[in-house]
């Protein structure tokens, strides 16, 4: 599914997928990218980096010793540090912002401690939004923009402010779901004809 590439150059193989990298664009030797990705002006991505199929690099995109998914869209100036690791299908709206440590200080090295961020499948992290390490993004959660977000998120809720609190449900098409947040409930979309069931304060897709 991946084959190891040069900075600023394609070279075709039989057996290696293709991918698209813009001239501007740098990656290094050992990196792993899957078929169909796109990385545009200005990016970076390290040598230990795996990007999988059908992904989008906007401009001016970072990513270290991270994994990032298939189908997944990262806008333009973010940051994929060490220790992120990105699901399938998942949005990262512009300029917004991986952390690795909790207590940074220029003084002190902390490399060691980089704590491990994983976003689920589906989910969407709006523009200037704030990702702090160590937290889980549940599948299909809203991050809404400029929100903080500083721990776990459940799958499907929409977060917003700072720090960001649950304001209600979000579906796979991306649109509130009119359900509480706590009891029971069930939902039918009317745009792809999900079902959902609210339960315990969980909401999963059927």
């Amino acid at each position: 599914m991946y084959r190891k590439t040069h900075p600023r150059k394609i070279i075709p193989s039989m057996n290696a997928p293709a991918f698209f990298q813009h001239p501007s664009a740098v990656v290094e030797p050992g990196a792993r990218i899957g078929e169909g990705t796109k990385i545009w002006h200005f990016c970076h991505v390290g040598p230990e980096a795996v990007i999988g199929a059908r992904c989008s690099l906007g401009q001016n995109v970072y990513v270290g010793k991270a994994r990032i998914g298939n189908g997944v869209k990262i806008q333009n100036n973010v940051s994929i540090y060490d220790g992120v690791e990105i699901e399938d299908d998942v949005f990262c709206g512009p300029s917004m912002v991986f952390t690795n440590v909790r207590n940074p200080r220029a003084a002190i090295p902390r490399r060691s401690e980089f704590a491990r961020t994983l976003v689920k499948k589906g989910a969407t992290i709006g523009a200037n939004a704030t990702v702090l390490c160590g937290v889980t993004l549940g599948e299909h959660c809203f991050i809404g923009a400029g929100a903080l977000a500083n721990r776990d998120v459940k799958a499907h809720a929409l977060m917003v402010g700072v720090p960001a609190r649950q304001q209600a449900w979000m579906s796979r098409f991306g649109e509130r779901i009119p359900l509480p947040l706590e009891g029971t409930g069930k939902y039918v979309c009317d745009k792809t004809a999900d079902v959902y069931w609210l339960k315990n304060g969980e909401l999963r897709c059927a």
